[in-house]
């Protein structure tokens, strides 16, 4: 899987070369994301203070529309704060280039796999089962969540790396007893919930992925006697078989959704208490004055992002289990290349 696009020179251009290219990427929007976090201060606090332009309200719509739409920033040559506009254009712009290029990697990847499998699989002496599957399905499954999930743990990393200095320094602004003496509270704080949520969900979902499994090798069944019933409807895709077979799909997938609706249940709770997080530490400064309704926001954008730096595996949890069951399966295939290989002694399975 890993060794067919990271260990082979035929890929190390595409696997290495385009691996940084990414990660430079995903930098730069990170760096984004930190400008718009330094937004939320300025643009909020001069919300708060909106009363102050009472007497001539044209100033303040002035300042306003400039937080928001002005180009000032790029014609006085990257001088000042820029506008959520200028921000937001290079942003959209990186994320949509930055989203294509993942899947082409993505598809070289999925490439590099399937053609380092098909000469090993054409090469052995015995069938093995549900090779096709292995080979069209679970590797095209494997680069996609890879694709997905890779870009996620690097945008993470990074994300953490950014704010979490951000989210430290703000944590002298918390007025709530014991949090306050506490030095760089919020970003203990973040990393105790996100820890504690993983913990438990570890143990929520723990029949997920046997489940997963179990769930793809009754879909293959059921298919492979549908595709030899198209050459051969005598002695396959009999009714009677197919039914037995759908029954079990169908008993697999119920208790499937079971395990996944009380898990979903844990997730949806866990992440509406995360947005009250922030304002329960910061609302107090608020009445107290210690911190402005601008700070307020930028804990809250800072905290969201440490946060889900932190929380990233609870949040993928699902497709997490999902390529534990496509690893299981793929290694599974490779012990069975290797086992049947032409010239290897056969073990006993």
């Amino acid at each position: 899987m890993v060794r067919s696009f990271y260990k082979t020179k035929e890929w190390a251009l595409w696997a290495y070369g385009g691996g940084a290219l990414l990660i430079l990427s995903i930098w730069v929007q990170v760096q984004l994301s930190v400008a718009f976090n330094d937004w939320y201060k300025g643009f909020y606090d001069l919300l708060q203070k909106s009363g102050d332009f009472v007497e001539n309200p044209q100033e303040g719509l002035t300042i306003f529309y400039q937080q928001l739409v002005s180009i000032d920033y790029v014609r006085d040559g990257f001088n000042g704060a820029p506008s959520f506009l200028e921000i937001a254009i290079p942003y959209i712009l990186l994320m949509t280039l930055t989203s294509w290029f993942t899947q082409v990697y993505g598809l070289r990847w999925r490439q590099a796999m399937t053609w380092g499998y098909i000469p090993r699989w054409r090469n052995v002496e015995q069938e093995i089962e549900g090779a096709s599957q292995r080979i069209q399905e679970d590797c095209n499954r494997f680069a996609r969540i890879i694709e997905s999930l890779g870009l996620q743990i690097v945008r993470a990393i990074m994300t953490l790396v950014a704010f979490i200095p951000i989210l430290y320094g703000l944590s002298d602004k918390v007025d709530v007893p014991y949090f306050r003496e506490v030095e760089g509270s919020l970003v203990w704080g973040a990393l105790i919930v996100s820890i504690g949520g993983l913990i438990i969900s570890w143990f929520v979902g723990w029949k997920l992925p046997g489940l997963e499994y179990n769930n793809q090798k009754v879909e293959a069944a059921f298919r492979k006697d549908l595709v030899l019933g198209e050459d051969d409807k005598v002695n396959y895709a009999q009714p009677e078989n197919l039914w037995e077979l759908f029954l079990g799909i169908r008993f697999n997938y119920h208790r499937l959704y079971l395990h996944y609706s009380y898990f979903n249940v844990w997730v949806h709770t866990y992440d509406q208490v995360m947005i009250l997080a922030p304002y329960l530490l910061m609302g107090p400064g608020l009445f107290t004055g210690i911190a402005s309704l601008g700070v307020m926001m930028q804990v809250g954008n800072a905290f969201q992002k440490v946060h889900g730096g932190f929380a990233l595996f609870l949040h993928n949890w699902t497709t997490i289990t999902e390529l534990r069951s496509i690893w299981k399966r793929l290694k599974e295939f490779e012990m069975n290349l290797e086992r049947y290989e032409k010239g290897a002694s056969v073990q006993p399975v």
